[in-house]
């Protein structure tokens, strides 16, 4: 995977970058006791940037206290994080996105350094990556969570990400105009990132410190409920993008099902030449013939995910890199 080091940051200006259009992005529910000053620091870290808050029904005051703040508001209806990326993506114009929470957990001065990464390394995609949130995600449970769900990841799709579930993001306008999103909650930057590998575009890593949420602002990750939905898709995304091991694998895991039942009956044949348990021969059987079918969709499967594949990055190829790119 590609990290980025603070050391090695050249702060000098990129040629263009004044005609670069900012939007900073914030997803939001019930983040009143925050977004204001969320909203002043990036105010601070990216002047000329506009401010996009998207209110997902909160109850708090949190669309009226990010309006007061200077925030351009919309809403978002449909609850779940990643109904608010998809409809963010659909709707904000810019060459640049800045993607963060609302609940001042993410440090907006170092907007400009993902940035200015971005130009840099023309890259598409610039996740500021946690640190030690393996080890401290502020819940015991959260952080032993993103261990296990980070390797995962590594193991399934690759190992580009090392914090896959980061929410501070920076990409171009061609990544955010051709990018599926299809998830509805929690899961989306899991869907980002298996994008990201599956179609080859170039990213970037960025070491960020992450903060505490103050004490009258909760989280809204439930670590079961979201664990398991997370957990789904990476199998769906499996399933997906990696249909023949996917489908290979369940077709070896019934064979060897199917050979572990019928190792007796084999046996007790070539002693005596009777079958004995017939019913389980037959079951047996009938797992052989399930996985041989199962095997078949994989390879079928496949070819579609190959042409999947190509239309992605195809889409993706049609919208012109940005100006800093040249």
């Amino acid at each position: 995977m590609k990290t980025a080091n603070l050391e090695t940051f050249d702060p000098r200006p990129v040629s263009d970058a004044e005609e670069a259009r900012i939007a900073v992005t914030l997803p939001c529910y019930n983040e009143a006791a925050t977004i204001a000053d969320v909203i002043a620091a990036f105010r601070t870290a990216l002047p000329a940037a506009d401010i996009y808050v998207f209110d997902n029904n909160s109850t708090d005051g949190t669309a009226e206290i990010a309006r007061q703040a200077g925030a351009i508001v919309r809403t978002e209806m449909r609850q779940g994080k990643g109904h608010v990326v998809r409809r963010i993506f659909a709707d904000v114009e810019a060459d640049i996105y800045v993607m963060a929470d609302g609940d001042g957990t993410y440090d907006a001065s170092l907007a400009p350094t993902l940035i200015e990464l971005m130009k840099r390394n023309h890259v598409d995609m610039v996740v500021g990556t946690r640190a030690n949130v393996t080890k401290d995600a502020g819940r015991g449970g959260h952080a032993f969570g993103n261990s296990i769900f980070n390797r995962l990841f590594n193991a399934m799709f690759g190992r580009q990400f090392s914090d896959i579930f980061s929410g501070y993001r920076v990409f171009s306008r061609r990544f955010v105009k051709s990018f599926p999103a299809v998830s509805g909650g929690f899961e989306i930057e899991t869907e980002m990132s298996v994008h990201s590998c599956q179609i080859g575009i170039p990213t970037l890593e960025r070491p960020t410190p992450y903060g505490v949420r103050p004490e009258d602002s909760a989280s809204k990750l439930r670590t079961f409920r979201d664990g398991f939905r997370i957990l789904g898709m990476f199998f769906m995304l499996a399933k997906e993008t990696r249909p023949a091991a996917f489908f290979g694998a369940i077709g070896l895991l019934l064979t060897l099902c199917a050979l572990g039942l019928s190792a007796p009956i084999i046996m007790t044949y070539l002693e005596t030449g009777l079958v004995p348990r017939f019913p389980t021969a037959v079951l047996s059987m009938g797992l052989i013939i399930v996985a041989t079918v199962a095997a078949v969709c994989g390879l079928i499967l496949d070819s579609l995910a190959r042409a999947r594949v190509e239309a992605k990055r195809s889409v993706f190829l049609s919208y012109p890199a940005g100006k800093w790119s040249k």
